[in-house]
């Protein structure tokens, strides 16, 4: 089973987490010494691959990067970058006050906030052109296609009309 490759900041509680989610328990055989056992531990499937951008700074100065390896093998290093996901997420925050701080959207409730990423989710994937995914139409004029266009989920882009009137339990599987 493959799967892909994360990438964090330096931040020490994302490879727990990863473990706690893709690693394997290993358990120790008694030894038949007196005294406590060896405690299980877990250890990364051979599968999973993590890597680290880690970047120093001072003086408020990005002074240097450094690409870390935690688990896996075969990462490029031209792979490890979190540019991509570092602009995805200025785009949720600029588009979603509810995520910001110091806002007047500011979510208290966690549910709200749950029910408001999952509704901008997928205006973003649905109903919001991409500059990246530009195409031209039959009459060479070019236009925004959405993800979900994209990934031949839907054929046209759709309205936030039709988002908000779309029945999502009959087709819904979850």
């Amino acid at each position: 089973e493959s799967k892909p490759l994360f990438i964090s900041d330096g931040l020490r509680f994302y490879p727990e987490a990863l473990l706690k989610k893709y690693g394997k328990r290993k358990e120790f055989p008694r030894t038949g010494i007196r005294g406590r056992p060896k405690i299980p531990k877990l250890i990364p499937d051979n599968n999973l691959r993590y890597a680290q951008v880690i970047k120093k700074r001072e003086g408020g100065k990005l002074q240097k990067v450094e690409k870390k390896i935690i688990f896996g093998m075969n990462i490029d290093q031209k792979e490890i970058s979190t540019s991509l996901l570092e602009r995805q997420n200025l785009t949720f925050r600029q588009d979603n006050n509810r995520i910001s701080r110091k806002t007047i959207g500011f979510s208290k409730k966690l549910g709200w906030l749950h029910n408001q990423i999952r509704f901008y989710c997928t205006y973003f994937n649905f109903c919001r052109g991409h500059g990246g995914l530009m195409q031209k139409n039959k009459k060479g004029v070019n236009y925004k296609r959405t993800p979900a266009q994209e990934c031949g989920i839907v054929e046209d882009k759709w309205t936030l009309r039709e988002l908000l009137i779309f029945n999502c339990s009959k087709t819904s599987t979850v």
